[in-house]
């Protein structure tokens, strides 16, 4: 902790905010040092921009809560899979059916894909988050040990995506994390996928619909997308080394011959040679044993969890059905 905001701690820690928490912290003397050096930044200007900051205790208080218990699918599964989120997001794709079709050509990636992104991220833009991003990164980079680096990384990127985009850095809002606009990109993935769909010379994924949406698509392309392939195949399991099959964490570390040896077995003609990830859902009517293939993967990647990729995937199909019965 700086010692500003160790000091003012100690005054009143009851406190929800404290305006100027950095001014003169040493290790924000550091970073500052190193973003004029390193990036060109003007230390005058970081300095201020410091001052302006605020160490929010109701972030520090989020990213320590204890971990929930991990929902079972048939829990998890309707959070995300509601007919109003169904509606607004057939309502989402009607408005921006053109942007959606253009990302489709030009990315490979479903329109339905890229909507229910979206969907699960910020209800279509309903829940963007209403932390400024700077104070929710300078809060979790000076005063959030356990993942300092990775958040002082983040506002690194941050501020230089503000410097890109000549965007002032406190008008920007996000998460609690830091995570930003309506696909919920980090700074490092906003700068490494983030893209100017409309051509407007600046990228918006904020109050932009057309910016995120090819940004969304950019980022599935980027991390191995493949048109027109699947996402996942319902397996039917038997015998008494099913479980070997169980993939341990999301990388697909065994293909689909070796699981055939273990007891699984799916419907879809599915190569030998095909790599994916195994896993096992506690839905509603009992165990329900899944293959995620490639473009399973490339979900995961947007968010490391399978029931994450499967609400995804679900909500996909959903919407996909509802605006082709209109």
């Amino acid at each position: 902790m700086g010692a500003g905001a160790g000091l003012l701690g100690l005054l009143g820690s009851a406190s929800q905010v404290w305006a100027g928490a950095y001014e003169g912290a040493p290790q924000v003397a550091e970073f500052v040092g190193e973003m004029t050096r390193d990036y060109g930044f003007a230390s005058e200007q970081l300095v201020g921009l410091f001052r302006e900051a605020e160490r929010k205790q109701a972030i520090l208080d989020a990213i320590s809560r204890p971990a929930e218990r991990v929902k079972p699918w048939k829990e998890y599964r309707p959070i995300f899979i509601t007919d109003a989120r169904v509606q607004k997001g057939v309502d989402f794709w009607n408005r921006n059916a053109e942007a959606l079709a253009r990302a489709e050509k030009e990315y490979g990636v479903p329109a339905q894909v890229i909507v229910a992104i979206i969907g699960v991220e910020t209800f279509y833009g309903g829940n963007t988050g209403n932390y400024r991003v700077l104070d929710a990164l300078s809060t979790l980079s000076f005063d959030y040990p356990p993942r300092a680096p990775f958040f002082r990384q983040q506002l690194k990127e941050f501020l230089l995506l503000a410097r890109e985009e000549q965007v002032d850095p406190l008008s920007l809002k996000g998460s609690y994390a830091g995570a930003m606009g309506l696909p919920q990109f980090m700074p490092s993935s906003f700068r490494a996928y983030a893209v100017d769909f409309d051509g407007d010379g600046h990228i918006d994924i904020w109050g932009n619909p057309v910016d995120a949406i090819g940004s969304v698509a950019s980022y599935f392309k980027r991390h191995g997308w493949v048109a027109g392939q699947p996402v996942v195949s319902r397996a039917q399991v038997r015998g008494d080394r099913v479980d070997e099959g169980l993939t341990e964490g999301l990388d697909p570390v065994k293909n689909v011959g070796e699981l055939r040896l273990l007891g699984w077995a799916s419907a879809d003609a599915l190569r030998d040679e095909v790599p994916v990830t195994a896993f096992r859902l506690d839905g509603e009517a009992g165990p329900e044993y899944w293959l995620g293939l490639p473009n399973f993967y490339v979900i995961t990647r947007y968010n490391r969890s399978a029931m994450y990729a499967m609400a995804v995937h679900q909500l996909s199909e959903l919407l996909l059905q509802a605006r082709g019965r209109r």
